[in-house]
Formats: C-alpha cells, structure tokens, sequence
C-alpha cells in the first residue's frame, strides 16, 4: 500500500473528510459503531444495575456483572487475528454483533442474576470481538494514509461511550426500562449487521497457521479473575491471596509468550530489536489510568455533595479530554511530533490525577469542583495525545497478514486486560482507607498517578520505535 507524497517527498496524511465520507465512510462506521456498542454498554450497566438487582435481586453478585463481562471480552478479544483469518471481515463481524445481540436479550430476558451473568457473559465474548475487530481492520479496510486518524477515531469511542453509557442508562433507570435497553442494544447490533454486509470489503479467508492459544488464553484469563476476586473479597490475607495470584499468573502468561509455540502477541513483541512491546506497555498505562472512572462519581456525590447525574458527567471529564484531544493529535505526522506527544502522554494523565486527588476534601467549593473537571479533563488528554500513535506504531510493527491482525487487535486486548486489572485494584485501594471516602480518594489517584508517571519509561521505548516506515510505500512499489 502506497503512501501518496508531495514533490517534495513528504508523506500525505488522509484527511478526516476522506475518512469519514466517500466510499470510506460506511467502514468507518462499522469500525467506529462496533467498539461504541462495547464502551457505551460498560457504562451503560453499570447505571442500571441498582434498577436490575432492585427487581430480580442478586445484590450478593453485583460486582460479577462486570467481572463475568470483561472476563468474556479478554478472552474473545484475543481470538480475533484466529477469527478473523479464519471467517473473513464480514463474517468475524456479523459474528461478534450476533453474540453480543443474542447476550443483550439474555440479559433483557432475565428473571434472576445467574440467568443475567450468563447473558452478561455472551454479550462479553461479542463485545471483545467487536472491539478487537475495530483495530485490526484498519489495517485491511483502510488505506494506510488514514490508519492515524481511524485509530483516533475507533478509540474515542471508548470516551464516548462512556457519555453516552451513563446518559442512556440513568434515563432507562427512571424509566424502569431496563429490559427495553438490552433489547435496544440488539436492535443496534442487527442495523449495524445490514452495514457490514453491504458496504465491509470481504477479507480473504484461509487458514490459521497456528493452533488456538489455549494455554495462554487460560493463563491470562485466570490471571485477571484473581486480581478481580481482590476487589470483593474481605480486605487482609485473602486480597493479599489473590493479588498474588493474580501477578504470578500474569508473569507465567508472559513467559509463556516469551517462550511457547502458540500466543496471543505476535512474535516480534518479544525481539530484541523490536519496540513493539513498548508500545503495548505504554498502552497498558494509559488503560490503567482508566481504572479510576468507576469511583469518580461516587466522590462526586460523597465528598463534593453532587446530585447523582452531575457526578456522574464528571465522571465522563476524563473520556471527555481523551476523545476531544485524539482528534486534534490525529493530525500530527511528523516522526518526532508523534515521540514527543507520546512522551508526554503519560506525564500529563498522572499529573491531572495527582491534581485531582490533592483537592480533595470535605465539602468543597465551586471553584474547588470546577477545578476537579478541569483536572480530570487534563488527565484524559493525555491519553488522548499519544493513543492514536501508539495504535499506528502497532499496525505497522508487524507486516500484513495474522502476525499483522495480531499486532493490531492485541491493541484491544492489552487495553481491555489493564482496564480489568486496574478498576479491580483500584477496589482493593479504596477499600484500604474506608469508610473515610477523602482518604479513598487522595491513596486512589495518587498512586495511580505515580504509576502513570512511571510510564514515561516505557514511554520513550515506545516513542524510539516510531519511523518513517509506516509512511513510506511497501517494497516493490514506486516511491
């Protein structure tokens, strides 16, 4: 694929016109509304979810709602190259959109909460398919000029979701509506379904050179259930238990990719010249920083007195600077802008969370809450400078074909295995200063931050790996 260029030699970035209308546009909406389906409908759970336990009861299990969710979208999320090689664009997608429909009206049809955790569950293994077929085919439904900015766009859909989630969900609550709001999820899925059937280019279908990576899904997985039972079980020995548990597995998951014959990763992560697992782990601290989102309306409402919907739009602050910011950092295309906006990332996102968390207090002022918007804001634009770079950097790590579909959806499964982990751990931190929900708040965000800082570490790695190889054409094609 061809990178058009000036005369003077300078690659052309897409523009944003080109993507989103023309013959682009319709994919582009896939892409975009497939990870907006998964994203808007964490959030949106997560509002109805006091509605949900209030009439079919379950109370007992309301953190494996979404535990059981996300556990499923890791797992789904890490078979995409596999599907993907093996059905072809359109049928990896209708797919994932027919799995998520069918859990939404599980969920939608549930008269108790086991019958809910296992709708809960199908919609996870649809939903980490979707969000893994929204990276991985930029690379094979979009010229390369454009990667930059579909990347921006496909991950702000995460923030957006994140508005659109609490907005829905608050209003089906006050409904009590909440059945119609699963069944209204599958109906967006089926329209989204007629889309990709007519206007998704159909990918070659083959077969998977490779076997399914059972042992790695197994590892990972269980890895990730442990740092989750951290966050409900009794604070002391059994976290302590399984936070332990949960690291080893997580480090046996690595060795094992380092050293087995069948992984998730592609198999340039693990070379010496490579910056590819740089990239992965700088993703994986913009993903941690997000595992603050679910405690900051309850903040809002405890500490600063907010009326429940507008804690929970300042929630959505940090969503809100990481969508709005990408679109504008989408347009940097030079080799040293883009290392720079990456090094900055992680910098500006611990900053704005350590900010936050040293205003907080007991009965604040305006001002004092105005300045905990703008704060969070700030750090979900730091996310938003260097994601979308981060995202290219992996689509051309590893060249076309499942090493390359690797390379991009594991994008997605880094992202959605550090989200699980992080809002598990960031239960286990709130827990360790309650009831004195200051306390909570100040031990949340400043340790979370001096991770993200930390980040800028893996973060330079990451930026060293950036060149003009993403831009320049293919060899065998004319420059």
């Amino acid at each position: 694929m061809q990178m058009e260029r000036t005369a003077q030699g300078t690659a052309i970035p897409g523009t944003w016109r080109e993507l989103l209308g023309g013959e682009y546009g319709p994919i582009a909406a896939v892409l975009a509304g497939g990870v907006l389906v998964e994203a808007s409908n964490v959030y949106l759970t997560t509002s109805l979810l006091p509605t949900i336990v209030g009439e079919i009861g379950g109370g007992d299990f309301y953190a494996w709602t979404m535990m059981t969710f996300l556990l499923a979208s890791v797992v789904s999320a890490m078979l995409v190259s596999r599907i993907l090689v093996q059905q072809g664009a359109v049928r990896a997608y209708l797919l994932a959109l027919g799995l998520f429909a069918l859990g939404s009206l599980l969920c939608a049809a549930s008269p108790w909460m086991s019958a809910l955790l296992i709708g809960r569950t199908v919609q996870g293994l649809g939903g980490g398919l979707l969000a893994g077929l929204g990276y991985a085919l930029i690379q094979q439904a979009l010229p390369q000029r454009l990667w930059a900015r579909a990347a921006a766009l496909v991950s702000a859909m995460w923030g957006v979701g994140n508005i659109v989630g609490p907005l829905v969900g608050g209003a089906a609550a006050q409904l009590h509506a909440w059945r119609a709001t699963f069944v209204g999820l599958a109906i967006v899925c089926g329209l989204i379904g007629l889309v990709v059937i007519r206007s998704m280019p159909a990918t070659e279908r083959g077969v998977s050179r490779e076997a399914a990576p059972w042992t790695s899904l197994l590892l990972l997985a269980s890895g990730v259930a442990a740092v989750g039972i951290a966050s409900v079980v009794p604070s002391g020995v059994a976290t302590a238990l399984a936070l332990v548990t949960g690291v080893a597995l997580g480090v046996l998951f690595l060795r094992h990719e380092r050293h087995g014959r069948r992984g998730i990763l592609p198999r340039v992560t693990f070379a010496r010249t490579s910056s590819l697992r740089w990239v992965y782990l700088t993703v994986a601290v913009m993903a941690f920083g997000i595992g603050t989102e679910a405690f900051i309306p309850l903040f809002g409402q405890e500490i600063g007195g907010l009326m429940p919907f507008t804690a929970g739009l300042m929630g959505a602050a940090l969503s809100l600077g990481w969508s709005l910011t990408q679109v504008v950092t989408a347009n940097a295309t030079g080799d040293v802008a883009r290392r720079r906006l990456i090094l900055a990332a992680p910098l500006l996102l611990g900053g704005g969370l350590a900010a936050y968390g040293m205003l907080q207090h007991q009965g604040p002022s305006t001002l004092v809450i105005v300045l905990w918007f703008f704060t969070l804001f700030a750090a979900g634009a730091g996310i938003g400078l260097g994601f979308p770079h981060l995202t290219v950097a992996a689509l051309g790590s590893a060249g076309g074909g499942e090493e390359g579909a690797k390379a991009a959806a594991a994008v997605n499964t880094v992202f959605l295995i550090a989200s699980a982990s992080s809002a598990a751990l960031a239960g286990v931190l709130v827990n360790l200063a309650a009831p004195d929900l200051v306390r909570s708040a100040q031990l949340l965000m400043l340790a979370f931050a001096a991770v993200c800082v930390a980040g800028v570490l893996v973060a330079s790695r990451a930026g060293a790996g950036i060149s003009h190889r993403v831009d320049e054409p293919e060899l065998g094609e004319a420059a």
